[in-house]
């Protein structure tokens, strides 16, 4: 393994382990290992036969192609190895993709509208809004991206090279962290300045926001004013609630329900949605899933709550972010026996409150698919169910970035995934039709958000782009936590300025 240490950005597809900071990074299956391993030699060989430098290769398209088709091979090899047919997901790659870029990008490369609904990063500068500023960015292990000052590998600045010149992502909705506001790397302040640093560059709106929600922090009638007081501050187009938080770092149960349904917990789900919906934003965003964080697991990250106020609440709209997914949970169909587990929470309420496909109940996918994607039975399962149950008008793309890095590996996994028809047929899920990808990938957002496409790249054609990522002088990384130490961490110094 000398021999990578020099000069490599790392495979094009990155599996991890690593985490967005909420949860407890998964140890990679042997499979993806496997894969891992036989990518870098397959990779170094078709760099050889191609001309390319490693470093190239491993940021261009054939790289990509490259680990995918090994990933492809090592799933099939282990459901071989257990008996199994072949994994209900398969990455469409031609076998030549590896090392022919025009096969490469007729399969990874594509033109569709990319609207990411969950992006993050994290602003250290030294003044007065970011002074008492958690330091989160000693939790990552991927902070040495060349800067002097490692903080600024979440920066504002970072992030915006990472969506915007190394992904194919045309708009981002930067979405809250389960962070107190004040001295936040990431407050609403930093966040607007992000969208109005972006208006300036770019000359368009292609950077929204979500508005910060704490119903159950302190005094309700003081959170209500806040959510009056950003909405007139901001231009907001929904809000992000933890109703886990702060539990999931403090274990005290002090969380809340959407539907109010917990005796135990205070009442203040009601009013927060009452609120959103006289403040004329009536888009209900919630953490649901990624319940386990340094070996404790929260409760209140359920989706069970979902059902009852998506029927209670029919004018508005709930957007389940990770849509109940749990990194500890291997996911199949969806079945009694467990109905009442990761995804399939979400499901089981949906049904429960007589929600349908398509109706007001939404899934996002930021870190899910990223999750999945090296397991393509498993994704199988998760965008399937996910398709024929909550609706293929209502499953949104996010990808969590920037604590994965770029998110194009995540862009072009989900353009050349595949779901059987072995897997059609016997669980009813649908085709991966283009049409389909198309609406994930970014119509569905627009529609849910009811704002206008941003199509044109910032200042730069698709060929300049691919160019550009090429030569950036970061890698192909991710920024979260990869440890269980390393995110203890990171929550070290975030919960102490609670």
């Amino acid at each position: 393994m000398d021999r990578w240490a020099e000069d490599d950005p790392g495979l094009p597809i990155k599996f991890g382990p690593c985490s967005n900071g909420e949860y407890d990074p998964v140890p990679l299956a042997p499979v993806v290992e496997e894969a891992i391993r036989r990518s870098r030699d397959e990779c170094e060989s078709n760099a050889r036969r191609t001309g390319m430098s490693r470093r190239r290769f491993l940021l261009s398209v054939c790289g990509a192609a490259t680990t995918l088709l090994v990933l492809n091979a090592c799933s099939n090899e282990e459901s071989k190895a257990k008996g199994r047919n072949k994994p209900g997901g398969q990455y469409d790659i031609p076998p030549g993709a590896g090392t022919d870029p025009d096969a490469a990008r007729a399969a990874l490369a594509g033109d569709e509208f990319v609207f990411d609904i969950q992006g993050h990063f994290l602003e250290y500068r030294v003044n007065p809004a970011t002074r008492q500023a958690r330091d989160f960015w000693t939790g990552f292990p991927q902070r040495g991206c060349g800067e002097q000052d490692q903080r600024m590998c979440f920066s504002i600045s970072h992030f915006m090279e990472e969506v915007f010149l190394k992904s194919d992502t045309s708009m981002v909705v930067l979405s809250t962290l389960p962070i107190a506001p004040e001295g936040s790397p990431m407050s609403t302040s930093l966040m607007d300045e992000t969208r109005r640093l972006s208006e300036a560059l770019c000359h368009d709106q292609r950077v929204l926001l979500h508005g910060q929600a704490f119903p159950n922090i302190g005094d309700l009638a003081a959170n209500l004013d806040a959510m009056a007081s950003a909405a007139q501050r901001y231009h907001l187009i929904a809000w992000k609630v933890f109703t886990n938080y702060p539990d999931l770092y403090d274990g005290t149960g002090n969380a809340c329900r959407l539907d109010d349904a917990d005796p135990a917990l205070a009442p203040v789900g009601e009013a927060f949605i009452a609120q959103a919906v006289k403040l004329g934003i009536p888009t209900i965003t919630a953490h649901k899933g990624l319940s386990r964080t340094l070996g404790y697991s929260s409760d209140y990250a359920t989706p069970a709550d979902f059902g009852p106020a998506a029927r209670a609440h029919p004018d508005v709209r709930f957007v389940a972010y990770h849509s109940g997914y749990e990194a500890e949970v291997p996911e199949g169909p969806y079945e009694a026996a467990t109905a009442g587990v990761g995804v399939n929470r979400l499901i089981s309420s949906m049904h429960g409150s007589g929600i349908g496909p398509n109706q007001n109940v939404y899934a996002e996918l930021g870190t899910t698919w990223w999750s999945v994607m090296g397991s393509p039975d498993e994704a199988a399962h998760v965008v399937g169910k996910l398709l024929r149950y909550v609706g293929e008008n209502n499953v949104l793309w996010g990808t969590d970035a920037l604590f994965y890095g770029a998110p194009q590996d995540q862009i072009q996994a989900f353009r050349a995934f595949q779901i059987t028809p072995e897997y059609q047929d016997r669980y009813g899920y649908p085709a991966l039709t283009e049409k389909i990808k198309r609406k994930v990938l970014g119509l569905n957002a627009l529609r849910l958000h009811d704002v206008d496409p941003i199509r044109p790249k910032c200042h730069f054609t698709r060929e300049e782009l691919e160019q550009i990522r090429i030569t950036l002088p970061t890698g192909n990384e991710t920024f979260g936590p990869r440890s269980r130490s390393d995110l203890r961490t990171y929550v070290r110094h975030h919960h102490a300025a609670i």
